[in-house]
């Protein structure tokens, strides 16, 4: 604190201003003197900086001088000590070499013993990884990682053997190589035993799961196409629907099954050079597993154990194509192709003959299904399958024949069960199933129930029979060799109508024990089952993807048609033949009428009251189930027969002669039976459609017959003007053996009348004429 004021009062003294300080201090301190150097050129004055730099640089100097003077004697001594040092440091150097020299000497010993330490270290380190990779594969082998054990040892085998020093370590490990390859070879191949094993027992279940989706597939198929049949039905009867396609597509989970057993026991054969040698292995194993699985069971019928047979073989060639597109030449196309052509060839001939011992058309069409199944599942993987389906093309007839024998059976069974009397429906129900579904109904609007069907229970019955064989039909043809089927569907169709359901009709029209009513309802239904053709035809159509339209036409189904309207006739015929023998049994006009009666009967005969009655309920029936057409059919032939018969009864052997009073019998007998067909060929509204005929007209022979006895000229019938008029549908020789039966007693009528009236000798004696001129006739 005393030293500061003589040192300001120094630079005082020296001439230095308070600037010169201010620059002395920012100096000293190593301040920046950029500010202060810009300030004095900004102000134009750099000249007082620069010689005040100038002036501090002489006191400086003149500092450093008196500091060396106030220095140079400690400088001084500083020098004597350091040549002291310099002496030291000539002893130390000398020590220093001495020493050297002996650590030298020392070193050069420890040196050798250290390069034969290193080298034994490079050696511990080489067994120690040798050890090392040893137990690692020691390790990979008990752990069964075979690829590492052998990627181990060709790297001992490669990198580490020729460095081995010690020759007994190089030989054992040399002999322990092909053990240990060897050992991993029998390990491997033990496992892909194994595999064999498991993936022959999962085929099963591998076939099944594609088989299923198969299946699946089918189904989407099928209800995609009906959704398209409907909306063609509905839209050509000018309803509005709307088909759409469904946007999602449900895509079946892939397969799986576990490949990497093999693809490891390939991969390691290979590492081992044995690539080809397990090719063979391989190859040869799944053959024998074949042969084996295309065996079928011997203790199981095939018709149970198809199933499983057929999966087994699609699980197998679904495995061999996984095999043959991820194994890297494991297998190749050819052998692939040698195994199915195997297959093929033993799996058609297992099923011709199977197909040959089965007797059931259910038991065919089950296993048909399968293997259409099975021919899709396997041609998603390329395989072709047509030689298999062949199989099923050839089995068709055996199939349609087993399933025609099958329907002969039920529809047999329909007859000989149908009562042959209408069904009653009680509900909408009943009338859509047994009617609407077999397009059997007269009109579009639906009935009051309970409803009275003009039909029995076998036409439904049978049109079911008939629907049944036609799904069978395209179930066993669909999906086969053959994609448009309709026409083999068609073929079968009509022989089930012709000669299964047609016959099965002729023989129950011509059975014994049936009645007019069972006859009748029999004729009825047989129209019916001939209408119902069309919908036959149509519903093959559809369930062959056949558009409906395409099979509308007028001929459509016209054999079947043509066959079953001529058993119609035949079953009208024996309906007018058991009604003519009732008939016969209510007239017997042999034994009803008293031929030589002397009086005349006032009340009628009963016998034409009970055939009038009967003419009543058959025509009455008749009406109700039988078209217009089969209705004036059956009371035409019944009236025309009843004028036969009494046209017969002139002509019988039994009547000798017969005389006036039978003639009026008959004539008031035959005007009852006249007045009854007018009344009912009206009001069953036969006039209107018959306008030409009438059921009169089927008695004319009787009623002429009548007319020309009871005639007051009979001679007349000579004149062929009058006869034509009056007597064309009487034969010459019938009526001269009944001329010449007419004859009358002296007390008969006639001879009575000729006492009394001319006119009667006149009428005896043209009919006289007549028996004359027809004599000459004949």
């Amino acid at each position: 604190m005393d030293a500061k004021p003589p040192k300001r009062r120094t630079a005082i003294e020296n001439g230095e201003t308070g600037e010169d300080l201010v620059l002395a201090t920012l100096i000293g301190n190593g301040d920046d003197l950029g500010p202060l150097v810009r300030h004095a050129f900004e102000m134009g004055r750099p000249e007082p900086l620069v010689q005040q730099l100038k002036h501090l640089m002489k006191k400086k100097e003149v500092e450093i001088e008196e500091l060396c003077k106030t220095h140079y004697e400690e400088f001084i001594r500083a020098v004597d000590e350091l040549r002291g040092v310099l002496v030291d440091a000539e002893e130390l150097k000398s020590d220093l070499a001495s020493d050297n020299f002996r650590l030298q000497e020392v070193g050069s010993a420890l040196l050798l013993k250290l390069e034969e330490l290193l080298e034994s270290y490079s050696i511990k380190k080489s067994v120690t990884e040798a050890i090392k990779m040893s137990k690692i594969c020691i390790e990979v082998l008990s752990a069964g990682q075979f690829y590492l054990a052998l990627k181990a040892v060709d790297l001992i085998e490669k990198n580490y053997l020729k460095n081995i020093p010690v020759n007994k370590i190089k030989i054992v490990i040399e002999k322990a190589i092909p053990i240990i390859k060897a050992h991993v070879e029998k390990k491997v191949t033990t496992h892909f035993n194994e595999w064999l094993v498991h993936i022959r027992s999962s085929a099963k279940n591998i076939g099944q799961t594609a088989i299923g989706h198969a299946a699946s597939a089918r189904q989407r198929e099928e209800e995609t196409l009906e959704r398209q049949r409907k909306a063609e039905e509905m839209n050509m009867y000018g309803m509005e629907f709307v088909y759409t396609l469904d946007e999602e597509v449900s895509e079946e989970s892939p397969l799986k099954f576990d490949l990497t057993p093999l693809h490891r026991s390939y991969h390691i054969h290979a590492c081992l050079g044995l690539q080809e040698q397990f090719r063979e292995y391989y190859y040869k194993n799944r053959m024998l597993q074949l042969t084996s699985d295309l065996q079928i069971s011997s203790s199981q019928a095939f018709v149970e154990s198809h199933h499983v047979y057929l999966a087994q073989i699609a699980g197998y060639f679904i495995v061999e194509d996984r095999v043959l597109r991820t194994s890297g030449g494991l297998l190749s196309d050819e052998q692939v192709e040698t195994m199915w052509e195997t297959t093929v060839a033993k799996v058609t001939s297992v099923l011709e003959t199977q197909f040959s011992l089965m007797r059931s058309a259910t038991h065919l069409l089950l296993v048909k299904d399968y293997i259409t199944l099975l021919g899709a599942a396997l041609t998603q993987y390329g395989y072709k399958v047509g030689s298999i389906l062949e199989v099923l093309d050839k089995s068709r007839d055996k199939y349609h024949d087993l399933l025609l024998e099958e329907c002969r059976q039920q529809i047999s069974n329909i007859f000989s069960d149908d009562t042959c009397e209408q069904m009653v429906m009680k509900k909408d129900a009943d009338y859509e199933s047994n009617v609407l579904a077999f397009h059997l109904q007269a009109s579009d609007i639906m009935p009051a129930f309970p409803y009275i069907a003009p039909f029995s229970s076998m036409v439904p019955d049978s049109c079911r029979v008939v629907r049944s064989f036609i799904k069978g039909s395209v179930d066993y043809l669909s999906h086969g060799v053959n994609c448009n089927f309709y026409d083999t569907v068609r073929k079968y169709l009509d022989k089930l109508l012709i000669d299964v359901l047609n016959e099965v009709i002729i023989n129950k029209v011509h059975s014994t024990g049936l009645g007019e009513s069972q006859a009748m309802q029999i004729a009825a239904n047989i129209s019916y089952l001939e209408g119902a053709c069309d919908f036959f035809v149509q519903h093959a159509a559809q369930l062959c993807g056949i558009p409906v339209r395409a099979v509308e036409r007028p001929r459509a189904g016209l054999t079947a048609q043509a066959i079953l309207k001529t058993s119609r006739d035949e079953a009208y015929l024996a309906l007018l033949n058991l009604v003519h023998s009732k008939l016969e049994e209510f007239m017997a006009l042999t034994e009803n009428i008293n031929w030589t009666s002397e009086e005349l009967a006032q009340n009628k005969n009963d016998y034409m009251n009970e055939v009038v009655f009967y003419l009543e309920t058959l025509l009455s029936k008749a009406q109700q189930i039988l078209p217009l057409d089969a209705l004036y059919k059956v009371g035409s032939g019944a009236l025309e027969h009843i004028s036969n018969s009494i046209v017969a009864a002139f002509l019988s052997d039994s009547v000798k002669r017969f005389n006036a009073n039978a003639v009026i019998v008959i004539n008031n007998d035959l005007k009852m039976l006249e007045n009854f067909a007018d009344e009912r060929f009206e009001s069953t509204g036969l006039k209107e459609v018959y306008k030409d005929g009438s059921f009169r007209g089927c008695l004319i022979e009787a009623r002429q017959l009548i007319n020309l006895l009871s005639s007051s000229q009979p001679e007349n019938f000579m004149n062929p003007v009058i006869r034509q008029k009056n007597y064309n549908a009487l034969d010459y020789k019938k009526v001269g053996i009944i001329c010449d039966k007419f004859k009358d007693s002296a007390d008969g009528i006639f001879g009575s009348l000729s006492n009394r009236n001319t006119k009667t000798n006149s009428r005896k004696k043209s009919m006289d004429v007549l028996k004359k001129r027809l004599k000459d006739f004949n």
